[in-house]
């Protein structure tokens, strides 16, 4: 059966590129997450981000159909995909690319053979044409020369770099990023940062990232949503330096200024 090209990609202006309206996860009998709802414009770095067990990556599995929710619905450049029929379901997620924590590199593959396994396997290109785009994909991330190293060759940091490379394979107009500087040193992480800003600049590409690592909000983020286990969905929205400083919810304002809580009583002398 021959494949089928995606369909071409929305005006920007049109409304948002993603949108999630009141999104129920659980496991078994526990809600995770209830009434979840929110809107990503095309363009934007959107970053959920919340303490452990919040439902981060339970949002974000979500939200690229590995998970189906209870009940609500994601929409994906307009598309509603919770409900999709089997031939709708895979053409709208062929325009999402997805980077999980470890990179998910195939470790006996070339990191050019990584980056050419999706278009191996969703397109009709021949073989010079995929070598083409892959070379050009590594390049866009700095690993041109890198091309023919294994995985195990590599750093963590350009492991990353690969990774997002892949997700970019099919030029996909939103990239999914599950805790994408874990593990990673300062310097290394904001290397990452950096190119994560370069892509949404230069090539317009909508990031949607999972992090708790504040460095990096601060540097990529230009809204974000912050979950929490207690309501078990959004506490509060908007710009990290808004809510750092002009947050209603205590416990926001301690995320983004590294507070601890303060003691309930007085220690014993």
């Amino acid at each position: 059966m021959p494949k089928v090209a995606p369909p071409a990609m929305g005006s920007p202006g049109a409304g948002p590129i993603i949108r999630v309206e009141q999104l129920k996860a659980v496991y078994g009998p526990r809600v995770v997450l209830r009434d979840v709802s929110f809107e990503v414009a095309p363009g934007e770095v959107f970053v959920i981000l919340g303490g452990s067990g919040c439902g981060k990556s339970t949002l974000l599995k979500h939200m690229i159909g590995l998970y189906r929710p209870a009940s609500g619905r994601v929409y994906l450049e307009g598309r509603e995909l919770v409900h999709a029929q089997a031939d709708e379901r895979r053409a709208i997620l062929r325009r999402i690319g997805v980077m999980y924590q470890s990179g998910a590199l195939f470790g006996s593959m070339t990191l050019i053979e990584n980056v050419c396994l999706p278009l191996e396997e969703l397109t009709d290109l021949p073989e010079d044409a995929r070598l083409m785009i892959a070379r050009s994909k590594l390049a866009q991330v700095g690993l041109a020369g890198f091309e023919d190293h294994m995985p195990s060759e590599i750093s963590g940091g350009m492991k990353k770099r690969a990774a997002i490379a892949r997700a970019m394979a099919l030029d996909p107009p939103i990239l999914f990023l599950d805790e994408p500087s874990a593990g990673l040193d300062p310097i290394t992480s904001a290397g990452l940062d950096r190119l994560i800003v370069e892509l949404s600049r230069s090539l317009g590409i909508t990031f949607v990232i999972v992090t708790h690592e504040l460095d990096s909000i601060f540097a990529i983020a230009d809204r974000v949503i912050m979950l929490s286990a207690e309501e078990r969905g959004i506490l509060d929205s908007g710009r990290p330096a808004d809510l750092r400083d002009h947050s209603a919810h205590e416990f926001v304002r301690q995320f983004f200024n590294r507070e601890a809580d303060s003691p309930r009583t007085a220690p014993t002398p």
